[in-house]
């Protein structure tokens, strides 16, 4: 299965994708809050970047959705040494695939990124000629899910 995302620059993949705090969804499950409490973004070009290791959002989005802070990291960008903060419990949704994954907080006022932790873990590899994500199949013998 194969989902098209539209870009107007060859090689470069945009995609949408929703993003929920599961602090919220796991009250809300546990009856702690109401299912419309449960804070949720969709987040539209969200650029597929394989030079990411994590998930990454912008602050304003962090900040709407809630997310609490794990901890200060530095990073490497193409500025140099810097810090950042991670924050926790950030589901994605994106393909019919869900994961929960920590995210790294953006300056403000910029898109967000997808990066290869989570593309890897929803099996999801980028398709740079078509500007699309390829979902990897999860049954049979060509499962992208492997335990060597």
């Amino acid at each position: 299965m194969t989902v098209t995302t539209i870009t107007e620059e060859m090689g470069k993949v945009l995609t949408t994708l929703t993003v929920t705090n599961r602090a919220d969804q796991v009250l809300a499950e546990n009856g702690f809050i109401s299912a419309q409490q449960v804070r949720f973004v969709t987040l539209t070009n969200v650029l597929v970047d394989t030079g990411a290791t994590t998930l990454c959002l912008p602050a304003d989005v962090i900040t709407r959705l809630g997310l609490k802070l794990l901890k200060q990291v530095n990073v490497t960008t193409a500025m140099g040494i810097g810090n950042a903060r991670i924050f926790q419990d950030a589901k994605i949704s994106l393909c019919g695939r869900e994961g929960t994954f920590e995210c790294l907080e953006l300056p403000g006022g910029r898109d967000g990124l997808l990066g290869v932790i989570p593309l890897e873990a929803l099996g999801l590899e980028p398709d740079l000629r078509n500007q699309s994500l390829k979902v990897l199949p999860d049954e049979g013998t060509d499962t992208y899910l492997t335990i060597l």
